[in-house]
């Protein structure tokens, strides 16, 4: 009888080396006459313990790790497969720190199950949301989501459920759904980990929005750099369609819902849904002016529903286990769960699943074990390039739309970046600008020209030229920015210049500056 080995195909993984392990495990086990099967399954999100191989035993699933090819011989000889001691020994991986503490609901199966074998997903819950929700009336089904408190986890946080209704209740011939895939926040790999570690689950969500609102046709937008991604995804869509979950009739006769894979181009602006659109149907990713709103007149014109990955990769749980069970996580109107992204200067990175409330301090510290250079926490980034940057003493600040909102900061994908007492604010508020300009898709001059003139303006004030009316210069463009551009892309990049300043303004002192550089 062959012993099952978890060895990760998660892009984190094969980064430092899991292929190797996996062909070490494969190879040293043949030479002992040890029969083995090897799952490469998707990670748990501890990204410090990469490659983390998991051995199944009669005791549970023992991890080891981190393991490098080295160490194979050494594990097998000390009985690994048996769950057997060694120096990288972890112990049961569902009783480790780490895993215990979170309230895993969306990332629950990523990591255990092999991500491609459709057997693997249903023996774990997987399709019970789409079973559900097709002895449901579509509008019944649209409540459910409303009712779950679900808000969109791509950064505007707006109800998902009013946007789900909205689009139900568009009279047209044709409607789509959209899963915006292009994660491109600094800091953020939520979305890839579904696609690499559980992408029927995404498939699943989207057949139950796709059955709600009434759409015949769903897109996936993925960006360019996620190969292994997309050779998952491509695989599980055809899986799925194979076993009649999508094509042809699979919403009852005559109701069919096909999906369909694309690579964006590797522009950050596509993440932003009108500039999607733009790209889907083959023109160059510029903003669109709303309105008409996309639920209204979206792909073609037509009423298209866009949610992102984690926003549709939560809607089977709500429907497996109804409403109240996901919005009895959470607090105020932030209910369920957020998978947290943290890096940057941080001890232990990865991705962690938990209810919202949860302090940042608790995530940095608790689970990440605080800065991986020993040195005190200066400044938190939270949401992406585009997310305001927070002091130390703001961390006892709890993880939610609201209160984040009422701190002139915002949730975004949920990345969290750290940095420690080195980092350089006036530099930081320089990036946020830099990056503005260079993924400006151009079409409104607040965001276009105003970047530009930012970024000169922030040199200026850093050789110390004038400082106190540049610094007015960088809020008066600022302003204008905010008010006047097309999109959140502009209209966003004040919110990291701003707090670096008004939180930081030491680092805009010309004498407090030579004096840290000392």
């Amino acid at each position: 009888m062959s012993i099952r080995v978890y060895i990760p195909r998660d892009a984190a993984a094969l980064s430092v080396g899991a292929e190797a392990v996996a062909e070490a495990f494969r190879r040293e086990a043949a030479a002992r006459g040890q029969t083995v099967e090897i799952i490469r399954n998707g990670s748990r999100g501890m990204l410090w313990l990469e490659p983390l191989v998991e051995v199944e035993t009669a005791q549970g699933r023992i991890a080891y790790g981190p393991v490098s090819a080295r160490d194979v011989a050494s594990l097998l000889e000390s009985g690994a497969l048996q769950g057997g001691d060694h120096a990288l020994r972890l112990g049961p991986t569902d009783q480790l720190d780490w895993m215990k503490r979170q309230q895993r609901l969306t990332f629950e199966r990523i990591g255990v199950i092999d991500p491609l074998s459709l057997s693997d997903y249903c023996a774990h819950g997987g399709l019970k949301g789409l079973k559900a929700a097709l002895t449901m009336a579509p509008a019944d089904v649209v409540e459910q989501v409303r009712l779950s408190g679900l808000r969109g986890r791509g950064g505007a946080g707006f109800p998902a459920g009013i946007k789900w209704k909205t689009v139900h209740d568009a009279a047209a011939d044709r409607k789509y759904v959209v899963c915006n895939a292009d994660e491109g926040d600094s800091g953020t790999f939520a979305d890839r980990m579904i696609f690499e570690g559980d992408p029927f689950m995404l498939i699943e969500g989207m057949a139950i929005a796709a059955y709600a609102v009434g759409a015949a046709k769903g897109f996936i937008y993925l960006r360019s750099e996620y190969p292994h991604a997309a050779t998952a995804m491509e695989s599980a869509i055809r899986s799925a369609e194979k076993a009649g979950w999508i094509g042809r009739d699979a919403f009852g006769k005559g109701r069919n819902f096909d999906l369909e894979l694309r690579i964006g181009a590797g522009a950050y602006i596509c993440g932003e849904e009108t500039s999607l659109l733009e790209s889907l149907e083959g023109k160059r990713g510029l903003v669109r002016a709303k309105p008409p709103l996309p639920a209204l007149s979206g792909l073609f014109g037509k009423p298209t529903l866009i949610n992102n990955v984690l926003t549709l990769a939560a809607v089977p749980y709500i429907l497996a286990e109804g409403a109240k069970s996901y919005a009895d996580f959470g607090m105020g109107r932030s209910r369920g769960t957020l998978p947290v992204q943290l890096g940057g200067n941080v001890l232990h990175g990865g991705l962690i699943e938990l209810a919202f409330g949860i302090s940042l301090r608790e995530i940095i510290e608790g689970f990440g074990g605080g800065t991986a250079s020993g040195r005190p926490i200066r400044a938190v980034q939270v949401g992406g390039p585009l997310g305001a940057y927070l002091a130390e003493k703001e961390l006892d600040m709890p993880m939610d739309y609201e209160t984040l909102a009422a701190n002139r900061a915002m949730l975004g994908h949920g990345g969290i970046v750290v940095f420690d007492d080195t980092v350089d604010m006036a530099k930081m508020a320089r990036f946020a600008f830099h990056f503005c300009a260079k993924e400006s898709c151009g079409k409104c001059t607040p965001c276009r020209i105003g970047a530009t003139r930012g970024e000169e303006t922030v040199d200026k004030i850093i050789a110390g030229t004038n400082v106190e009316a540049n610094i007015a210069i960088v809020r008066d463009l600022c302003d204008v920015m905010t008010a006047g551009s097309l999109c959140a892309h502009g209209g966003l990049t004040p919110m990291p210049v701003l707090s670096a300043i008004d939180r930081f303004p030491e680092d805009f002192i010309p004498a407090e500056r030579k004096t840290a550089a000392e």
